[in-house]
C-alpha cells in the first residue's frame, strides 16, 4: 500500500513539473472602461488525461453557472496552446508554458491576474469538486466588478 502511495505522489510530482506553469498573482492596467473576467486555459500540443480534464470542466462550469455572463461579455473563455507561434505574446504574458488555468479579472481596467493552475490540476478529474470551487471562485470575483 505504501509503494502505490509513493507513486502516486510521484506521478502527481511529474504532472505538476512537466504540465504545470508559475502560480503567481499580478495586477496590470488597460482600458478602464473595461470591467469583465477572462477564463484563460492554457494547454500545449501534448496534453495528458487531467489537461484535458481541466478544460472539459471548465467549459461544464461556465455553461452551467455563468451561461448569462458568457452571453454578455462579462465573462469570456479562451483556450490557448501555448505551442503555437500566434499565441506567443499571450502565453507570455501570463507566463504559461504548459497547462495553466487562469482567472484575468479586470476591473475599471485594472488586470487582476489569479492562478489556479495548482487547484484545477488537484481537482481535474473530479467535475464536482473542480466545478463547485472554480464556480465558488468566479462568484467572488463577480461581486468585486
Amino acid at each position: 500500500m505504501k509503494t502505490i502511495k509513493l507513486v502516486a505522489v510521484i506521478v502527481i510530482s511529474l504532472v505538476f513539473t512537466s504540465c504545470n506553469g508559475q502560480s503567481k498573482n499580478e495586477s496590470k492596467s488597460s482600458d478602464k472602461s473595461i470591467s469583465k473576467i477572462e477564463v484563460l486555459d492554457f494547454h500545449s500540443t501534448h496534453r495528458c488525461m487531467t489537461c484535458n480534464a481541466i478544460e472539459a470542466n471548465t467549459k461544464y462550469t461556465l455553461n452551467t453557472y455563468f451561461a448569462e455572463e458568457l452571453k454578455k461579455d462579462k465573462i469570456t473563455f479562451q483556450v490557448i496552446n501555448v505551442d503555437e507561434k500566434e499565441n506567443e505574446k499571450i502565453a507570455e504574458k501570463f507566463e504559461a508554458s504548459g497547462t495553466s488555468l487562469i482567472l484575468n479579472v479586470i476591473k475599471n481596467g485594472k488586470e487582476t491576474q489569479i492562478n489556479l493552475t495548482d487547484f484545477a490540476f488537484m481537482n481535474g478529474n473530479d467535475q464536482d469538486a473542480f466545478s463547485k470551487e472554480l464556480k465558488a471562485k468566479i462568484d467572488t470575483e463577480l461581486k468585486t466588478l
